[in-house]
């Protein structure tokens, strides 16, 4: 089935040269580019819990200022769109070092932003900026072996969750003890050092796709047109994603009116929830020995559950707890086994293959987002409750029955 698939879409590659294949990826390296993914994602996860201490800063509603957080993903989401697909045409590791540079130019603009509207576009373009994970993922699934990819790709994820969740609680600390403009000036710096530690450890790649930049964006089209899977998957991604988002964006504002908590605590959440970081892994094995369909449907229905507890027991400390546990794993079950499972398909066109799953996933991101902050404002915790299990409720129907 494979084979045929991959065969179908050949001609969308016609133009593309021999992969010369780097050094045998060491667990060295391994380690560098699950440490840069968390580094670098992290950029945009550090203005949600600070929510509510920039909305003060500017004398905005809750509505208002999630707006920041939505623009951000939209900014992640034209990334993945525009930039990430030239990490088959381009040399990635140059690639990546001008991203890096250029995102902290950017965070250091937001920490300056004196209203906010900059705020908001410095925001949309730290998210443009920060889809070096999204580079860096394809470039370690193209250096494992096949036996090994789903192993080596849940390692790199495990970074990238950690920085996601962690990022909550490292800015939550500092925005409620330092302000949250010394957050973003905090990110600069480690964009600006990450990008010196990188140009010395990480290696060149070869780029695969001769075409022009043009004929590069016209095959994500072709691509998703003639991969059924690639479809399903991207479809279950940007469900899976608009569920997660509109937990999170909304947490700081449920935290501080049922349990009169701020920013820092709203950021240690993010560390209960980096037990998902190991469901990573077990899902990246799991999709080596028993296939990724196996571990996708049991993430699916670990979030489902998870937001049933959260809307039944979310009032209840312990309750809300054990259910951000639960979601974050189900989640990260859900991410890695999708794109183990796409990897597969065309192996020279994976940076193009993350592309469209990713710009899927976080175009449902901006939705969760936008539709998790409406929910809130109208109807609080239900409301956000039940736009999280219609979402994923979507997915395990769309990956069920589409395309099958």
């Amino acid at each position: 089935m494979k084979v045929a698939v991959a065969a179908e879409a050949r001609p969308v590659t016609e133009d593309l040269r021999p992969d010369s294949s780097p050094a045998p990826l060491a667990p060295a390296l391994v380690w560098l580019m699950a440490i840069t993914c968390g580094l670098v994602v992290a950029n945009i996860y550090y203005n949600q819990p600070l929510l509510a201490e920039i909305g003060k800063t500017f004398g905005l509603s809750d509505t208002r200022v999630s707006l920041v957080a939505t623009v951000t993903q939209i900014g992640y989401t034209l990334g993945l769109l525009f930039v990430v697909p030239l990490g088959d045409k381009r040399e990635r590791k140059s690639l990546i070092l001008a991203l890096l540079l250029c995102a902290a130019v950017c965070m250091a603009g937001a920490a300056f932003a004196p209203t906010f509207a900059l705020l908001a576009a410095a925001s949309l373009l730290i998210g443009l900026f920060s889809a070096v994970p999204q580079l860096l993922i394809p470039m370690a699934a193209s250096l494992a072996s096949d036996e090994d990819r789903g192993r080596v790709i849940g390692k790199v994820m495990s970074g990238l969750l950690i920085g996601i969740l962690v990022s909550r609680t490292v800015s939550g600390y500092v925005g409620a003890h330092f302000g949250w403009r010394t957050m973003f000036w905090l990110g600069a710096g480690v964009m600006v050092a990450l990008g010196g530690i990188l140009a010395r450890m990480l290696p060149r790649s070869q780029p695969t796709f001769t075409g022009s930049y043009g004929s590069l964006l016209k095959s994500l089209v072709t691509l998703t047109w003639r991969l059924p899977l690639l479809r399903r998957s991207a479809l279950v991604g940007a469900c899976m994603f608009a569920g997660f988002s509109a937990f999170w964006t909304t947490l700081v504002f449920f935290l501080e009116t049922t349990y009169q908590y701020h920013s820092d605590v709203a950021g240690l959440f993010g560390i209960i929830g980096a037990s998902g970081a190991f469901a990573a892994s077990f899902a990246g094995k799991s999709a080596d020995r028993k296939g990724a369909d196996h571990a996708l449907n049991l993430g699916i229905l670990l979030v489902l559950a998870a937001y049933g507890l959260l809307a039944g027991t979310g009032y209840y400390l312990v309750g809300l707890i054990v259910g951000v546990v639960i979601l974050d794993v189900g989640q990260q079950m859900t991410h890695i086994s999708n794109q183990a499972r796409i990897f597969v398909l065309l192996p020279e066109a994976r940076s193009r293959l993350n592309t469209v799953y990713m710009t899927a996933s976080f175009v449902g991101a901006s939705a969760g987002s936008f539709l998790g902050a409406l929910a809130w404002a109208h109807f609080q915790w239900p409301g956000v409750c039940g736009v999280g299990l219609g979402f994923v409720g979507a997915a395990y129907l769309i990956n069920r029955y589409y395309g099958r």
